[in-house]
């Protein structure tokens, strides 16, 4: 692919094809950026979206870098200069040809991986629904890792079949030592193509925990509770268990607000007194419509349940708490009772527990009869002593 320029050089001396090539590179490096480059950031900046510029931003300097050290390679290739310089052309390679392939590959490298991370995180910040992921980012920049160092290896000359075989029992190694690492990596991947949330999104494990996505990596992902706690659960936890979204496919949910009426209560009227209540809400969306549903008679009152939608997962308690409270003001102020259970106690006696009681009745005046005269004579007794000892 370079010998068409290396024809270029053909009959120029060693001065004069590096000059040649040195204002060949410059020149191209000196095009690159202020010609080619303005003008596409110029084309770009008219544009409504900001991805074409994020690209164009981070392909600037391999650019520019590859414009100039591609001279440098073509250099070491020229005959007339392999043949003028005291050095042989395998050193002449290993020190200037080589090394310059190899930093426009590293610089390309980085430039592709910040090109995809960037997009990714522009996308995430639009907050709408998109096909890429976090994830997508480091399943990216491992493969940007693994291709560039496949690429210098055999720029270099290294045999990779030897490297391959060692990476493999490496990998079994690795696999059994760090299975819940790798085993974490591969959930990301599959929460990730299943499309089981994003970063946003409220969702409930099947144990409880709840909370917003706002973190997506290769082993975990970070969820921000109602109470301000950040919980770090591993992807492979994830994968395996029962994921509730509640922020998908829209962000609307609906609340359920339970509420019981006396036997007797004209039930029209109560019904249009709960939708005005339930309207009145701010929190509460006007599509769709709230309703009032009547479920069941139930042992001291008829169960009623009002149906209505708020905007968000996170909204659903504080609007059930502010209709619970409107509708009790409600319903005290139109006089419509809110029942609770009521239970009326019956003793019931046999004629023998009658029998048995009057006859204690009857032991219990005997005895008392008896301490009675006990109390009297010992009275007695002392006031006959007073009277004695007071005469004497």
């Amino acid at each position: 692919m370079i010998e068409p320029f290396i024809l270029l050089f053909e009959g120029l001396s060693a001065i004069e094809a590096t000059v040649l090539v040195l204002v060949i590179s410059v020149a191209a490096a000196v095009v690159m950026e202020f010609v080619v480059l303005r003008l596409a950031t110029r084309y770009v900046s008219n544009t409504e979206t900001v991805y074409d510029n994020i690209v164009i931003s981070s392909l600037r300097a391999p650019m520019v870098v590859t414009a100039a050290l591609a001279g440098v390679y073509v250099l070491t290739q020229v005959p007339s200069v392999r043949s003028s310089v005291l050095l042989d052309p395998g050193t002449l390679d290993d020190l200037f040809g080589k090394p310059s392939l190899s930093v426009i590959v590293l610089v390309w490298a980085y430039a592709a991986n910040q090109v995809v991370n960037r997009l990714v995180a522009a996308v995430n910040e639009e907050g709408s629904r998109f096909d890429f992921a976090p994830v997508f980012s480091n399943v990216w920049t491992l493969s940007v890792l693994v291709g560039s160092a496949g690429t210098l290896l055999w720029l270099w000359g290294i045999e990779i079949t030897p490297l391959l075989g060692a990476a493999g029992i490496a990998g079994i190694a690795v696999g059994f030592a760090a299975k819940d690492t790798v085993a974490n990596f591969f959930g990301g991947i599959a929460l990730y193509f299943d499309d089981t949330y994003k970063l946003g999104d409220y969702i409930v494990l099947d144990d409880g925990t709840a909370g917003t996505v706002i973190k997506v990596g290769v082993r975990s992902t970070t969820l921000l509770t109602r109470d301000e706690v950040m919980v770090t659960v591993p992807n492979a936890t994830l994968n395996a268990s029962k994921v509730t979204n509640e922020s998908g496919p829209q962000r609307r949910r609906r609340v359920r607000v339970p509420i019981s009426v006396a036997y007797g209560t004209d039930i029209d009227a109560f019904e249009e007194l709960a939708i005005e209540v339930v309207t009145a809400e701010s929190l509460v969306l006007d599509s769709p419509k709230p309703r009032a549903r009547f479920r069941s008679f139930g042992d001291s009152a008829l169960e009623y349940e009002l149906l209505c939608w708020v905007n968000g997962p996170t909204r659903r308690r504080r609007a059930q708490h502010k209709l619970n409270r409107a509708l009790y003001k409600a319903l005290n102020a139109a006089d419509i009772e809110i029942p609770y259970p009521k239970r009326d106690v019956t003793v019931t006696r046999s004629a023998s527990d009658f029998v048995s009681d009057a006859a204690a009745v009857d032991d219990g005046q005997a005895t008392t009869g008896a301490d009675r005269s006990a109390s009297t004579s010992a009275t007695g007794a002392d006031r006959d002593g007073h009277q004695t000892n007071g005469s004497t």
